[in-house]
């Protein structure tokens, strides 16, 4: 790689003291090196902000902490935005403070990005990680899940948004954009300050310009209940907060007046079992009963061949 451009790494945190130094170990111990790390305090109140203001004490040079005005809690969009308005690299990586990259990470997403400059985006199948409790039980449950989309090739709009509005296992995630982009489209709607906040963006990306999807996993997503999207999923807000994206996609598509027919037709499909819960049930009661008997074919299957 001739070029070794800029990379600004933002890290939004909110009450994170558990994990923060190992995302934040994660991002010094990369490959690549021309990197500054933004470090984006969304009102803590726990030792996260201290570690983050030691860190940034110590290498000034290279990492800059943020928070808002008058250390508030204004959301995980609102926070990401500020650090993308201080971002001065020409490419963006969001690492979530209780996640952390494998060391080859930016090298190759960088190296990807330059190698194909029509493409604004890159990213690949996240390692679920279960390992790090150090639990015997937990031991072997690690997995990379699938990418849910053809990969190690650059996917032209609006085909990536159509397969990750069906299917989550193809949302983007971990992933390096282009800041000029991140700009253009507006960046984070802040009025989605959890859950779906990521896919909006991603939404607005994968609907208008070309993305490269690679096999290659670059991520690793801790799991714990702790996190937003356990959270979500234990008190039922999930439910609520995809109904709100799907809503927000209707206007988004009609604002930017995007009329193709497998986009309406996809988001009409996402929407129908959300309108009437308990429709939303059966559909789901439904796709369990689907999953549990292709597990059970394929056990059999096994079991026949010996």
């Amino acid at each position: 790689m001739n070029r070794r451009p800029l990379v600004s790494v933002i890290i939004i945190f909110l009450d994170a003291e558990k994990f923060i130094q190992e995302a934040i170990d994660s991002v010094s111990f990369q490959t690549y090196a021309n990197w500054e790390l933004l470090l984006v305090d969304d009102g803590s109140k726990d030792r996260s902000t201290e570690c983050a203001r030691s860190y940034t004490q110590q290498h000034p040079d290279q990492v800059r902490f943020l928070e808002h005005e008058g250390h508030q809690n204004r959301g995980m969009s609102a926070s990401r935005n500020l650090g993308v308005e201080h971002a001065a690299g020409e490419y963006i990586a969001f690492l979530d403070a209780d996640d952390t990259w494998f060391p080859y990470t930016l090298q190759e997403q960088v190296a990807i990005l330059e190698a194909h400059p029509e493409a604004e985006m890159v990213y690949g199948p996240l390692q679920w990680w279960f390992s790090w409790t150090q639990n015997p039980e937990d031991d072997q449950r690690d997995y990379v899940e699938r990418l849910g989309v053809p990969s190690n090739v650059l996917i032209k709009p609006p085909r990536l948004f159509t397969l990750f509005l069906r299917d989550k296992a193809a949302v983007p995630s971990g992933y390096m954009i282009r800041k000029e982009a991140v700009v253009r489209f507006g960046g984070f709607e802040e009025a989605f300050q959890g859950e779906y906040e990521d896919q909006v963006l991603c939404a607005k990306v994968c609907l208008n310009v070309p993305v490269y999807a690679s096999n290659r996993c670059w991520y690793r997503y801790r799991q714990h209940p702790e996190s937003s999207v356990m959270i979500g999923q234990v008190t039922g807000q999930t439910y609520s907060a995809r109904l709100r994206f799907l809503t927000w996609l209707v206007q988004y598509l009609r604002e930017q007046r995007i009329n193709d027919l497998g986009v309406r037709w996809a988001l009409l499909l996402e929407l129908m079992p959300y309108k009437h819960q308990k429709i939303y049930m059966l559909s789901k009661r439904g796709q369990y009963f689907v999953d549990r008997t292709k597990y059970w074919l394929k056990t059999a299957s096994k079991f026949l061949k010996g």
